[in-house]
């Protein structure tokens, strides 16, 4: 077996609070708790040997493996075929859709054979804090139970276990019919044990989880052509989600390399408010304003809360509860996937100033009060206030949309979504007469306007390009259709979508920008980047360019793992790279597929 599997040989379960992934070998590689951001008890995609692992897999080796979701739900089935027979390991999560965060998480486990007979072999080695905490290990027949100064972990299983050092091994073998498993559970030092299962159990608890997934999935509007790939988005984008607060993560993981080999390896369990801003128009369009309203909540709770304080505004990202500390950290004792180190926790991105994070909370704020989505009269005066702060600071070189770590820059991008912000203010403002100063609203959104214009604009190219001192193109700019500022048949931005075509698209797939021709402060190249490739279906799309539109987006399609999941990035020989799943590529398909489909029906139509 590999030390390291692709990053993309990964499903992914979870409860709304944490999430587990899982390889198609039947390891699980990384899981933290008791939340997305908290430090890892599983972590061997970082570090095979300190990181720490949990198989449940058949002692046959090297058997055929499948691995593939229940369908619409997140129950996640790995099926390993050889001579002797067929088994299956399930797994899944209890989906906590509560308000109240838990430290108790639960992962179930089943095994069953299929045909034939299988023995399947357990090997659970649990590695809290990192790698970086010790821990004692206590074996009564079927219960296991580790216990570190910050946390402990149940196992109790429908067969026994025993203790093999600080780890603890089992085996079962099962003839055809016949179901086992384990049930794993994480919680305070002092946490209790979970009641011990039965087979019955564990088949009642998947058909809550099935029935669970399938419910929801059934609230989706879409009826287009590609429900599988948008319902398996929606899904990671709710499993994403940290449900005590709305917030969503960037990616369930940390450290991922961009490049393997590389440093660009950072932490995504956070919640950016560009990303999960953006999400709220790609879960409006399939009709979960569930998710929707409690993201915004979420928004409206960072808009208040510095109102009064000196300074920005708004972080660019913050911790899933709101936390606005990220403080960065460097791992020194993990090696790193592959050897991609330095390995982070924490993100020190955090106080970067990124301008257009104000264009897309507007953004954000529009999208939902045309569904009914909507903060109150104190949360429309936390969103007037911010844009009159913000007519006084919008003007200023920043760090931009890629969290460049080399040097403050004029971005274009932080410029049109400073318009998109006055604009979709100007609208709020107007449509549910709200008190504002729109006047002079107004004014600085036209004066954004004519500084793109004369100074975003590049005559070599002939395109809008990233930042006002230079002629490099930026695929971030495939949002301005989108968001209005030009019209997607503007000759300007025709011209535009032309010249990213000469130099940022490969094949259908996108970079985002050279770092070649603008240096951004780190060492080694990266993939195309997923999430523009769909904004570069969706621009096409509302170009007209129907033909190249739907190549693109069904050729992207197929660089989607085994399971329909895609991470930040294509690596240059079709790998996935970068944390994974990750929600600014899902949401981007979700927002593709529903412009593609519109423009498609309407061509169908004339």
């Amino acid at each position: 077996m590999d030390r390291y599997p692709p990053i993309a040989d990964h499903g992914l379960v979870g409860d709304l609070q944490t999430a587990a992934l899982i390889s198609s070998q039947g390891v699980v590689d990384w899981f933290a708790a008791p939340r997305f951001d908290s430090p890892s008890i599983f972590a061997a995609l970082l570090d095979h040997d300190r990181g720490g692992h949990f198989r449940l897999a058949p002692v046959e080796h090297d058997p055929t493996c499948r691995q593939l979701y229940y369908p619409d739900s997140a129950v996640l089935v790995t099926r390993f075929m050889s001579e002797d027979g067929v088994g299956e390991v399930i797994d899944w999560m209890l989906p906590d859709n509560s308000d109240r965060a838990s430290d108790r998480h639960t992962l179930i486990r089943a095994v069953r054979a299929v045909r034939g007979t299988v023995r399947f072999e357990l090997d659970c080695r649990p590695r809290f804090d990192y790698g970086r905490a010790d821990h004692e290990v206590t074996v009564d027949g079927q219960d296991a139970v580790f216990r570190s100064a910050g946390a402990a972990l149940h196992l109790r299983a429908l067969f026994p276990l025993h203790r093999a050092d600080r780890d603890v091994r089992g085996t079962v073998t099962l003839d055809a019919g016949r179901t086992s498993g384990v049930v794993m559970t994480s919680c305070g030092p002092d946490g209790e044990a979970p009641p011990p299962p039965s087979e019955g159990w564990l088949t009642e608890q998947l058909w809550h989880a099935v029935d669970y997934w399938q419910t929801w999935v059934r609230q989706s509007h879409y009826r287009g052509r590609w429900p599988d790939a948008v319902h398996r988005s929606a899904i990671t984008l709710k499993l994403l989600t940290y449900a005590p607060t709305g917030g969503l993560v960037a990616a369930p993981t940390m450290g991922l390399p961009e490049q393997v080999g590389g440093e660009r390896n950072w932490d995504y369990r956070f919640t950016w408010v560009r990303d999960a801003s953006l999400s709220v128009r790609a879960l409006l369009d399939l009709g979960f304003t569930e998710e929707a309203e409690a993201f915004t909540g979420w928004l409206d709770e960072r808009l208040r809360e510095r109102l009064d304080l000196p300074g920005e505004r708004l972080q660019i990202m913050y911790r899933i509860d709101g936390d606005p500390q990220l403080s960065e950290e460097i791992l020194e004792h993990f090696e790193g996937y592959r050897g991609s180190a330095p390995v982070r926790a924490g993100n020190a991105a955090m106080d970067q100033l990124q301008l257009d994070i104000y264009g897309e909370a507007l953004y954000a704020l529009a999208e939902g009060r045309r569904s009914g989505v909507q903060p109150g009269y104190e949360g429309w005066k936390a969103a007037a206030k911010t844009l009159d702060w913000l007519a006084d600071n919008w003007d200023r070189p920043d760090e931009g949309i890629w969290e460049t770590r080399g040097g403050r820059q004029d971005f274009t991008f932080s410029r049109v979504m400073t318009w998109v912000a006055f604009d979709r203010g100007m609208r709020l403002a107007e449509e549910f007469s709200r008190p504002a100063d729109i006047a002079r609203w107004r004014n600085t959104r036209d004066t954004v306007l004519k500084q793109i214009m004369e100074r975003g604009w590049s005559e070599k190219e002939q395109a809008l390009v990233q930042h006002y001192d230079g002629d490099v193109l930026d695929a971030s700019l495939l949002l301005i259709p989108r968001v209005g500022l030009l019209g997607p048949k503007d000759p300007v931005w025709l011209s535009t979508l032309d010249a990213m075509d000469r130099k940022l698209v490969s094949d259908s797939l996108v970079y985002r920008y050279d770092p070649a021709a603008s240096p951004d402060g780190l060492r080694g190249s990266e993939g195309t980047f997923s999430l523009c490739t769909f904004l570069y279906v969706d621009a096409l799309a509302r170009a007209g360019r129907l033909r190249q539109a739907r190549y693109a987006f069904e050729k992207m399609l197929t660089y989607a793992n085994h399971v329909g999941l895609f991470a930040e990035e294509i690596g240059p020989s079709g790998e996935q790279l970068g944390n994974f799943p990750q929600a600014f590529t899902h949401l981007s398909l979700i927002m593709a597929a529903s412009s593609l489909d519109d423009a498609l029906d309407r061509a169908s139509r004339r």
